[in-house]
């Protein structure tokens, strides 16, 4: 019988950190052709929670890049990015966990930050340098999201 350890949350320097006995280590997040075949928790994501983190300006602000017709409720969507209307009819699971996770993987030229991956690049502000966007279980619950977007 596997004994799951509880997840703890913490925040350190404004970014959350999930510890949890099945969490994948951003450090081992194992890509492949840009995609994650395997849950960074062990566990689905939750498609109502994803949708908070997408739209929230200090989580994924995802809307900062992405029109997606799903949120009405906020007005300002960038338009850098694709739009995300129909993303979880365009792409694989695995392949919206590789993006988020860490979109360089897919698309090297992007400009799109890696939201779980913490290595292998710049990131500009100070103090994050060594901390994911988001947290296991929110990348899942944003893919899960997506997923529904259809």
């Amino acid at each position: 019988m596997k004994i799951l350890i509880a997840t703890a949350v913490t925040t350190v320097l404004g970014a959350t950190v999930a510890f949890s006995g099945t969490t994948v280590a951003p450090e081992e997040v194992k890509f492949e052709d840009g995609t994650v075949t395997a849950s960074l928790t062990g566990m689905a994501g939750d498609a109502v929670e994803g949708r908070i983190v997408f739209a929230n300006r200090k989580l994924g602000n995802c809307l900062a890049c992405h029109v997606n017709s799903q949120v009405p409720e906020e007005s300002f969507h960038g338009e850098v990015g694709p739009v995300l209307d129909g993303a979880g009819s365009r792409y694989s699971e695995a392949q919206l966990r590789g993006i988020v996770s860490n979109s360089k993987m897919t698309f090297e030229n992007t400009i799109m930050p890696a939201f779980y991956v913490q290595t292998g690049f710049f990131r500009p502000l100070e103090g994050f340098e060594d901390a994911p966007i988001l947290t296991a279980q929110q990348v899942e619950d944003v893919v899960a999201y997506l997923m529904s977007l259809k």
